[in-house]
């Protein structure tokens, strides 16, 4: 490879990796929010229907995304499998850990958690592309 072949790597920023995610996560919230749209699940808790509003939602969806993008600034191989691996984790943490144990939402029945896992990976999918494409542009 000449030297005139040889990629210069852009210099990282927690800022510039912050606002990537940032903005990712916001488009991930929109495709996870589709995609539950056509594959509802109903493990929300009817009582807790406040729970789950939109601001909460954007709010988390956009600060999950923010880390992400902070960590994949620093840390590459967190953007593995385009995505797929950080929306299964997210969906593992908030759905499968921290949401039932807090008693917001019942524990997922089997078609609910197809739904829940299918959603999150849209959401991780979706955060990745555009974390990658903002950031290239920064």
């Amino acid at each position: 490879m000449s030297k005139s072949e040889i990629a210069v790597a852009k210099p990282k920023s927690l800022a510039k990796g912050l606002l990537a995610g940032l903005v990712g996560g916001l488009v991930g919230t929109v495709a996870m929010t589709l995609a539950e749209r056509l594959l509802p699940a109903h493990n929300w808790k009817a009582s807790d229907a406040d729970t789950k509003s939109d601001g909460v939602r954007w709010a988390f969806g956009a600060a999950v995304g923010a880390a992400y993008g902070a960590v994949a600034e620093f840390y590459p191989a967190a953007t593995a499998r385009e995505g797929i691996t950080f929306g299964m984790a997210v969906g593992a943490l908030s759905e499968e850990g921290v949401l039932p144990a807090i008693g917001v939402i019942a524990k997922p029945s089997a078609r609910d958690r197809a739904a829940e896992i299918t959603s999150h990976v849209v959401y991780g999918v979706a955060t990745e592309i555009v974390r990658g494409f903002v950031r290239k542009r920064l």
